[in-house]
């Protein structure tokens, strides 16, 4: 487990001196340019991100306990099925400073349709759900105890544009692509395992468009997610990836030169 950490550590280490891009400079492409300058940093303060904050921060002082089921590679921290909430919001959910980037990235792009694999408590859905109150947002939980507290989280924050699918992504994936048309943006968070991870990948390409955006969380999680990384980078239909390490976005537009960047973030 220390070597584990330590080697993560490392990596990260390396990305932060390594990473180029920082806020833009010197990048050529005007898509990126714009993306790093106007979304990925820009910090504007929105009222409903104060919402979202002040869960959050409730979250993190609650000491209620649930029986969670993982049906992925689980937590290399916390091993017991029964879990407080307060840590599965410290060492699981979405942190705020990527979570608030999500919220600017569906407010930049606006995707209609919005797709989640692995809901947790909710925070993820609630960022996407409240950037944009047209947007339609699916999101899918194996755990019925997790989806459930999710569900008074979307009831307190009143997102009435998400729609809870409980059960095994492997189950539900499938069912949901047959039911629409597109897929405008993908949040791959529900199992983090190589051939999970391709598999949902390859599932949600067959519904993609020129607009459409994949978010990848933890791509540098263990060698299996760097490699399932590296391997969709090489997918001939993805033209252009931003490795933020923690996670990473994917692009599919035709206009488009393929590139692969690496962006501290």
């Amino acid at each position: 487990m220390f070597a584990d950490k330590l080697r993560f550590l490392v990596k990260y280490l390396k990305y932060k001196l390594f990473a180029k891009y920082r806020k833009g400079y010197g990048i050529h492409s005007p898509f990126l340019y714009d993306l790093v300058r106007n979304v990925i940093y820009k910090n504007p303060n929105y009222y409903v991100l104060d919402d979202i904050a002040e869960l959050r921060y409730d979250l993190l002082y609650s000491d209620e306990e649930i029986f969670v089921q993982d049906f992925g590679a689980g937590s290399k921290v916390m091993q017991s099925q029964s879990r407080k909430i307060k840590k599965i919001v410290k060492y699981s959910a979405v942190t705020e400073k990527y979570g608030e980037m999500l919220f600017r990235i569906i407010q930049k792009f606006k995707p209609n349709t919005i797709l989640e694999l692995g809901t947790s408590l909710g925070l993820g859905s609630l960022y996407m759900a409240k950037s944009d109150s047209k947007a339609k947002i699916y999101t899918i939980e194996g755990c019925s105890e997790t989806a459930k507290k999710a569900a008074e989280h979307f009831k307190r924050l009143k997102a009435e544009n998400i729609e809870q699918i409980i059960g095994t992504i492997d189950e539900k994936l499938p069912e949901l692509l047959s039911t629409i048309n597109t897929l405008d943006f993908v949040y791959f968070d529900g199992n983090h395992k190589k051939e999970a991870t391709i598999n949902y990948f390859e599932h949600c390409l067959t519904k993609i468009n020129n607009e459409t955006i994949f978010y990848f969380d933890d791509i540098h999680w263990s060698k299996g997610m760097e490699e399932a990384w590296k391997e969709i980078k090489l997918n001939k239909t993805v033209t252009l990836t931003v490795d933020l390490f923690f996670s990473g976005l994917v692009f599919f537009k035709k206009e488009l030169s393929k590139q692969n960047f690496t962006v501290n973030y």
